[in-house]
């Protein structure tokens, strides 16, 4: 068990720091070839920031472990909310303002509800796979085209400046993307092994380690940026890659596990974990979104957050005991 448990934390740290140095290479090497940097920061930083969880899921999915890839990608979205902008908000209250993450939210809504239909019968196909990967690069497509259309004057795209590296020569960026793109499959490997031992030695379900362990901690990048930027008062970055990374949550980390090897749903899954993250989404979206006016999640809607994703932390692990 500590082997595993080492693996597990190894492989964490490992993962959040080939993650870091992924983003930064290939934010860097974009913004020398001169894409500008709104479509760099909802493109490249937000699929980067996703990056733990999709290499996690693909890797579990390759060694037949499909459970802890649905959990992971399920739990992520559901960590992102309650956990990440519950905790962001309740330490520094978050203005939304950006028109560009009014328009994510209706996307990331039909891409939730897309996912839950092709888990109806249980299993998400390889043909279903490759449809949501279609998504993904339909998805690449429009927030770049959208990114170009809205130009320097969005506060995301101010915000997004001033976080991707300026001084960074070409060489150095393609340096650390490389390195990047090796460590993560390494670090999922450590972490996947480590995991479904734990799940073994627990007698629970790799689900369940995917949407609490796992979840929690590919999710770390993501806690790292909300927190950076509440704190460098660039509340809209901080959403916005919150609302990226779970549309790519999805349609990424579960097309390409499904294009490795069909993943299997347990219908828990479906009467649980699909509501609680349809939840977490419905109430970021009456949170962050006036009609009239910038939205607004202040520290009480920051602790609310934060008090359901505790509890449905609890939730999780008392239905695995009692169905252990």
């Amino acid at each position: 068990m500590l082997i595993s448990i080492a693996e597990l934390v190894g492989g964490f740290i490992l993962l959040v720091w080939g993650a870091d140095r992924l983003v930064a290479g290939a934010s860097a090497l974009a913004r020398n070839l001169g894409v500008s940097p709104l479509v760099i920061g909802l493109t490249i930083v937000a699929f980067g920031t996703s990056a733990p969880e999709l290499v996690v899921s693909a890797v579990a999915a390759y060694r037949g472990n499909s459970g802890l890839a649905l959990g992971n990608a399920i739990g992520s979205n559901i960590a992102n909310i309650g956990l990440i902008l519950g905790l962001t908000a309740t330490v520094y209250p978050l203005r939304i303002e950006s028109k560009t993450l009014k328009q994510e939210y209706p996307v990331l809504v039909l891409i939730m509800l897309v996912s839950f239909a092709m888990a109806a019968n249980l299993v998400f196909s390889q043909l279903e796979g490759w449809l949501l990967l279609a998504g993904l690069v339909a998805l690449l497509v429009w927030m770049a085209r959208y990114g170009l259309r809205r130009g320097k004057d969005d506060p995301l795209a101010r915000e997004f400046e001033a976080e991707i590296p300026r001084d960074m020569p070409t060489p150095h960026a393609v340096f650390w993307l490389l390195v990047g793109l090796v460590i993560l499959p390494l670090s999922s490997s450590f972490l996947v092994e480590g995991a479904v031992f734990i799940a073994r030695s627990l007698h629970v379900s790799e689900a369940v380690i995917g949407l609490t362990i796992i979840a929690l901690g590919t999710s770390l990048p993501e806690l790292a940026a909300a927190l950076t930027s509440a704190l460098r008062q660039e509340d809209d970055l901080a959403i916005g890659n919150i609302i990226g990374s779970n549309m790519f949550n999805i349609v990424g980390v579960l097309g390409i596990a499904a294009v490795v090897a069909p993943v299997e749903v347990d219908p828990l899954i479906l009467k649980q974990d699909f509501p609680a993250m349809f939840l977490f989404t419905v109430l970021l979206f009456f949170m962050a979104v006036r009609f009239k006016g910038p939205g607004f999640i202040n520290r009480r809607s920051g602790l609310m957050l934060l008090s359901l994703f505790c509890a449905y932390q609890v939730l999780v692990w008392m239905t695995a005991a009692r169905t252990a």
